[in-house]
């Protein structure tokens, strides 16, 4: 081999490494997605699908929990219901904090959640406690 196939082989492989680190470090960089992730166009409903104790403990979902359905507007409200109750209320999500807050109506507080995973798919949360719930879109 020539000095010049030396460098264009050196540079190619180079090039290889580079796209292969920035592919491995960026494929679950953004774990905390956004907020159209969670209300999609206008609206998305998600179901708890598991249910962890802050200890990482298996929390067995009751046939009422496996009924509620929480709906996220993209207008910033949203609609928790099952088994003949409804609550309503609005959200935010701080993406760079990867926060959800509910503020349920008539209701001064608000409920904050971490957001470990959010995916159009997929949604865990982590509540003050440290319980974890993950969700699913329907």
């Amino acid at each position: 081999m020539n000095l010049k196939q030396v460098k264009a082989y050196f540079t190619f492989v180079m090039a290889f490494v580079l796209m292969a680190f920035m592919t491995s470090c960026g494929g679950d960089k953004d774990n905390a997605g956004n907020a159209n992730m969670i209300s999609g166009g206008s609206s998305k409903t998600w179901k708890a699908e598991k249910e962890l104790t802050a200890s990482g403990d298996k929390d067995k979902l009751t046939a009422e929990e496996k009924q509620e359905t929480m709906q996220f507007y993209s207008d910033g409200r949203f609609a928790m219901g099952g088994g003949g109750s409804l609550q309503t209320g609005t959200w935010t999500y701080d993406q760079a904090g990867k926060r959800l807050s509910l503020t349920f109506e008539g209701a001064n507080e608000s409920m904050n959640f971490t957001v470990e995973k959010l995916t159009d798919k997929e949604m865990d949360l982590v509540a003050a406690d440290g319980s974890k719930m993950q969700m699913e879109a329907e």
